[in-house]
């Protein structure tokens, strides 16, 4: 298979996983900093579903692009 046509496939496999499942990523903030104390806290965000439809898309516009190569 050609390059492009795996890079689609595998931005439709993520793109669905976001849409289907949702994924959030983890941030940690620093709250408190004094001298070798340390106080800090995690935050979960999510990926917002509409990034999923648009990677989706963007695959599939990779896969058709990329097979439509003139001999």
């Amino acid at each position: 298979m050609r390059v492009r046509a795996l890079l689609g496939a595998a931005m439709i496999l993520a793109g669905g996983l976001i849409l289907a499942r949702g994924i959030s990523y983890t941030t940690r903030t620093d709250v408190v900093n004094l001298g070798s104390v340390r106080v800090s806290t995690d935050e979960k965000k999510p990926i917002a579903p509409w990034i999923g439809g648009v990677m989706a898309l963007a695959g599939l516009a990779l896969i058709f692009a990329g097979g439509s190569r003139k001999s």
